[in-house]
Parts: structure tokens; sequence; C-alpha cells
């Protein structure tokens, strides 16, 4: 074994350590603010940055004194925050001491004192109409293009940086910047791919703890902390959430790669993962106000909320359209005795939730097919081939050519595929395809160089070239995406099912074949029950007996299934109707054998006719309802705690933030209602939970951000600003307009 790798500390990585890179234990600041670290048992400051005193007017070093006694308007500022947790959204207080007006942001790292950061108090804005006009553009976007389009609009209205980039990941982490907006005179990026090394994952996690984040000056002197280690834990000091945190010299060289002056950064959060970025940039040294950080967060929190809401729409069209299919392969069964056929009668019905150009389905030795597929030996071969891969519900490539080579002389027709096994047997795959297409990706820069090596250290850096870089890109088909994926699931489990009925009914009309069919039920994962006309259960397979105690009796007869059940009134009515009067029926019931607790399920009973009036036997069909009801739980939960109940933070508010919290409120809930409408009726059942808890956390992380913003506008209307700041408008003294580039 190798020697393990070591953590570099913070300003002495090098790009072939980035990733462990500790950034969050950066130990310095940015010089346009102060940090002190408060012992909460006395007030005392035990570390502070080291420009603390000069900054703030202070006569005296700060360290070792309390509080209080430097500045008593700030102790009295902060005391009635000290109770709140402080441990996720920094608190922001506005204060004056010495003279002129303060923002002050307050958390409290794990095993820490209290984080106090300081700047010269910015402009107040004119937050109720600011916010409420770009909620409702945010709410009206019909489409991802058009939301990311204005959100980029938005952010550049708000903060004044020459270019905002809505920059979004895909599914190997590379980023694209899918929207811009920027000054004529700049090279525009829009469409450019930039790799995933640009951000390395330490980055990613910490853009999902401190969503918006600030570089006020490229050029800075990082400003140290004193001591440099904590003298309350006795570790470096977790500087996740605090705003002035000093950023990584690789990231700070990467910049001035670009000339870039200024940065700003929001995290796009969408079912708890990031997303995408908003990126602005600005080529001179920008300050931006407390205030309109806090919006640009705000305004991320419902963007992400829009985009889980757009996607979740894409994904209830595919269901809707998986549905349909369902029910023709239904009542082809009945009609015809065969479903194959309803599956490819209608080409589009397959293709199009799936966005592929062909399909193929392989089934015990024959093969149906619609659109551009490969040959039937290329597909019989592509078959034994994914027989020999390890099983997987989904299989999906983009570039079939690169995993196996000789299958590289059909990319014109399946340069990529997504296969779903709809039987245990092997060789019996719906297969879907799409062609390959050659196209130019443009990166920013050559991403298979991404390192240049100088005669010093400073020299060690990313990219030095962002110009245009083209690649032409074959074998590969347009990747395929989450909601493809979903969608050929929802596919895979309706064939699936409906195969297993099919064999269910083959079964009983078809004694000679017994063997096959037999072993092809018994090793499926739904839970069946095979009866014959007399009630008399003729087979139980291994997931339906994987529901009992250990110990259980054998079944003879499908009356023996009523004690397994809580509601036993119930389920005997049931199995009369079907043995003796020959209702097909539907419902749920409650598994209590073998259970914990009682299991509920979906049953799916029907009486299997050989010709009018004349029953051959009965086909029980079991789910699992444990994740649709923890759904629905999930939807009854947001119900309640998000829409019944109205999420109110104004109790602490006095009534000029209360009014201002109220009237900003009510899009903020719009938009998650609406998206919660959109992600219950689009979303598998898997997801759904996972998609809900994402926007509940949302809105009450937006509410809680909302009612710290408009105490902070309240008190600021009160408190007012100090004649000759000189912060107004958010620039530092020396500022050229924006737009122009240095």
């Amino acid at each position: 074994m190798g020697e393990p790798l070591s953590i570099p500390p913070f300003g002495q990585a090098d790009l072939s350590n980035c990733e462990l890179e500790q950034i969050h234990l950066a130990q310095s600041i940015q010089p346009h603010g102060a940090l002190l670290m408060m012992r909460e048992s006395d007030g005392i400051v035990v570390q502070a940055s080291a420009n603390a005193a000069t900054f703030l007017g202070f006569a005296e070093p700060v360290l070792g004194r309390a509080v209080a006694d430097l500045a008593p308007q700030l102790a009295e500022a902060i005391a009635p925050q000290l109770a709140e947790p402080l441990d996720t959204i920094p608190h922001a207080v506005r204060c004056r001491f010495g003279g002129q007006a303060w923002d002050v942001l307050l958390h409290r790292p794990p095993g820490e004192g209290v984080i106090i950061e300081i700047e010269r108090a910015g402009e107040t804005l004119p937050l109720a109409a600011q916010i409420e006009k770009a909620l409702q553009a945010i709410l009206g976007s019909p489409s991802l293009r058009a939301l990311c389009d204005e959100t980029a609009r938005i952010y550049k209205s708000i903060t004044g940086y020459d270019r905002v980039m809505v920059y979004r990941f895909d599914e190997l982490g590379h980023g694209q910047v899918f929207s811009e907006q920027r000054e004529p005179e700049l090279e525009p990026y829009l469409g450019n791919r930039y790799p995933a090394s640009d951000i390395p994952q330490i980055a990613r996690r910490l853009y999902q703890r401190n969503r918006v984040r600030v570089l006020v000056d490229v050029g800075y002197d990082p400003v140290p902390l004193v001591p440099r280690v904590s003298p309350i834990s006795g570790t470096d000091l977790d500087m996740s959430l605090c705003t002035l945190r000093s950023m990584s010299p690789i990231h700070i060289q990467y910049l001035k790669n670009m000339g870039v002056g200024a940065t700003l950064v929001a995290s796009l959060m969408v079912g708890g993962k990031l997303w995408g970025l908003v990126a602005c940039h600005h080529y001179v040294p920008r300050i931006v106000s407390f205030e309109a950080r806090a919006v640009c967060e705000l305004l991320a929190e419902a963007i992400a909320t829009r985009v889980a809401a757009l996607e979740s729409f894409v994904q209830a069209q595919a269901e809707l359209s998986v549905r349909r299919l369902e029910q023709r392969m239904i009542e082809a069964i009945a009609r015809e005795g065969d479903w194959r056929m309803a599956l490819f009668d209608n080409s589009q019905a397959l293709l199009v939730p799936v966005n592929a150009t062909g399909a193929a389905l392989l089934y015990e030795g024959q093969i149906l097919t619609t659109g551009e597929v490969p040959g039937t030996p290329d597909l019989r071969a592509i078959g034994a081939w994914l027989d020999g891969k390890p099983r997987v519900p989904l299989y999906a490539t983009s570039a079939l050519g690169a995993e196996m080579p000789d299958f590289s002389r059909f990319a014109a027709v399946a340069s990529g595929i997504l296969a779903t096994p709809v039987s245990p047997s092997p060789g019996e795959y719906l297969i879907w395809f799409r062609p390959e297409r050659v196209r130019t990706v443009t990166w920013g820069g050559d991403p298979l160089k991404p390192v240049e090596v100088g005669a010093s250290p400073k020299d060690l850096s990313p990219r030095r070239s962002f110009a245009k870089w083209h690649q032409l890109v074959e074998g590969t088909c347009d990747s395929w995406t989450s909601a493809d994926l979903t969608a050929a699931r929802l596919i895979s489990d309706t064939v699936t099912d409906v195969v297993l009925q099919f064999r269910a009914v083959s079964f009983l009309i078809a004694q000679h074949q017994l063997d096959t069919v037999r072993s092809q039920v018994l090793v499926s994962d739904q839970p069946a029950v095979i009866a014959d006309k007399d009630g008399g259960i003729l087979l139980c397979n291994a997931a339906f007996n994987r529901l009992l105690p250990p110990k259980q009796s054998e079944l003879g007869t499908i009356h023996d299934l009523v004690p397994l059940f809580h509601d036993s009134a119930e389920m005997r009515q049931r199995i009369v109707d079907l043995t003796g009067a020959h209702r097909t029926w539907r419902g749920e019931v409650h598994l209590s054998a073998g259970q914990s607790e009682p299991r509920q399920m979906l049953v799916r009973a029907d009486p299997v006719f050989s010709s009018p009036g004349r029953v051959l036997g009965f086909v029980l069909l079991f789910m699992d309802l444990t994740e649709r009801k923890a759904a629905e739980s999930a939807r009854n939960r947001f119900q309640e705690s998000v829409v019944d109940r109205n999420v109110l933070f104004s109790t602490r508010l006095d009534p000029k933030a209360d009014q201002i919290y109220r009237t900003l409120l009510s899009p903020v809930m719009e938009n998650a209602q609406l998206a919660a409408l959109e992600i219950t009726d689009g979303l598998d059942t898997n997801r759904m939970a996972e998609m809900l808890g994402s926007v509940q956390a949302s809105v009450y992380r937006t509410a809680e951000v909302l009612a710290h913003l408009a105490s902070h506008a309240a008190r600021a209307e009160d408190t007012g600003k100090t004649p000759g700041d000189d912060t107004a408008g958010g620039q530092t003294q020396g500022d050229t307009p924006p737009g122009r580039v240095n």
C-alpha cells in the first residue's frame, strides 16, 4: 500500500492535491471587515483578525477585553441573538458605535465561541418592491431556460456586476454556462463548459453550507487571525460560515487568470444537491452590502424551488404517457391475449417519454422493434453482452462503442443505449437507442491541460488561457437525463408487471409450459399467488413467502390467506366475491403476519377465463406500498407544516418589520405551493419525499432569511447612516463605473 495522502493546510496546497485543501480552515479574512470570536461565558474576545482594532477604531488591542467594554452598543445589539442556535444561518444586526453604522453577522461554529463579523453598513435597499417583483418573475417563468435567463437578469440588476452567469452542473460534475447577462464589451461565455476539476469537491460541500460567497478584491492581502489556533477548541477555527473568510490561493489565481477583480457566487440547491451556481464577476474591486447578499440568498432558494417544480412537470408528462401505454397493454391482453403489439403499435408512445430514436424488445427468443435500431444479429449480440454484465434495474451509456469496441460499427443508430430487463430470464430486455451526435463542445480553456508549472510557486496555477477551446466529440450520443431515466424506470416497471401477469395467465392456460413459466414467476420480485378454479393454491412465489412468518404452515387455498391480514372480515368477503362471483378486486390491505407492524399492500386479484363464464383459476399480485405511503406522509407533513400552518417567524418582529415580512412571504409561499403540486403530480414515489423535504427546508430557510432581512431593513430605516460613510452604492472608493474592464 502507498503512503496515505496528507491534508495540506490552507494556502499550502498546489494543483496536485487541491482536492484535499482545507479551505474552510483559512485562518484569515478579507480586509473589508473585521472578525472577533467572543467567549460566551464572560463576553471576552479570545481570537480576532489582526486588523480588528484599527478597522473598528478602537484605541487599544481587542484580545482579552470584553465586547461590552470595547463597544457597549455592539454588545447590546447582539445580546438578544445569543439565545438562537446560530449554527446554520448567520444572524444579522445593524448597530452604531464609534460614530458610524455597522452591519454585524453572528454565528457559532461547533465547539467554539460566537463569531462576530463586522462590516461598514451598506445602503438600505427598497426590499418590498425589489424582492416581490423578482419573485413574481421567477414564479412566472414557464421553462427552465426562461427561468435561468430571468435569474441572470435579476441578479445583474440587483448586484450591478459586469457579468452574471447561471452555471449548471451535469451528471459528471462538469459545468456549463446555461444563461448569461454581461456588459456589451465583454467576451460572451454563454455555452462554455468547464471541467469538474475547476471546482474541488470540498468547495462544492462548502457551497451547500454557505449559500452566498463574496470576494471583494482579487488582489487583497489576507488578514490573519490572532492567535492562529482557537483558544477555545485548540484547533484551527472552522470558518465555513464566515462571510469574510479568505479564498483559496488557487482559486484566487484562477480568477486572476480570467482577469476577474471581484465575485459573488450563490448556490442553487435542488433536491438536497448542488444543481448549479449563480456566478457574478466584476472586473474591478466591488463591495456588496449585507442586504444585497441576503436578497441574493433568498432569491436563490426561490429559484431552486422553481427548478424543482419545472423538472417535476417534465416527469409528470412522461408518467402520463407511460400510464396510457400501460392501459393499452392491459387492454391488448384482454382483447388479443398478447401485450407486445400494444407496446409497439404507436412508436411515439414508447420513444418520446425517453427521448429515444429507436427501441427493441427481446422476449422469448423473438425481437420486436420500432424506429432506428441495429440489425437483428446485432440486437442479439447486445442482449448477450448485457447478460454478461452485473444485473441492474436500468443500464445506461452514452458511448456504447467505448464500452464494447465491436459495437462502434452501428454508432449511427446506436451510439447510446438504455436497457432494462423485463423478466428474470436471460436475454429478455427492453432497449432504447440513440444515434451518435457528432458535435463541437466549447470549453472555457483546454480541459485536458488544467495545470501549468512555472519557476515559482506563484506560477503553479490553474489554466492560464480561458480562450474558447473547441473539442470535436464523436462516438457519443446526448446524455440520458434524470427525466429520461425516470420515464424508462416507469415503463420498465409497467412492462415487468405485465410480463408477470401475462405469464401467470399462461401458466393456467398452457400446462405444458408449467416448468418454464413456474421458474420465472417464482423468482419474480413481485409477490404473487396463483390458484386453480376451486381456489386451491398452485403456487406462492418466493417474494410472497418472504412476507410470511418463518414457521408459517403451508397454505392450501386462497381462503387460508384471510388470517394473514389485519382486516380479516374485509379480506374474507373479497375472496368470496373473487372465487364465487368472479369479481376482479383492486384494493389496499394490511399484512400483519410476519410483520412487526401491519404492512400496507396493494392487491390485484383477477379471475382467469378460458372462455366466457369458464374460469381456469385466479391470480393475486401484491405490491408493497411502504414507499408510496411514506411519500403521502411527506406530502401531508408538507401541507401541515408549510401550507396549513403557514411559515411565520413574525412573532419576534416589530410591526414595521412584520409588515415587510408578510408582504414578501406571500409570493414565497405561492412559489412553494406550486412546486409541491408539481412534485406530487410528477415524481415517482421514490423521490417525492426527498423533493418535498427539500422544498420544505428551502421555505423554512427562505422565511428565516426573510425574517432577518425584514428586521434588519426596519432597524436600518430607524438607524440611518452616518454622514461621510464611504460605502454608499456598494462600491469601494475609486471604483470604476460598472462595466468598465481594467
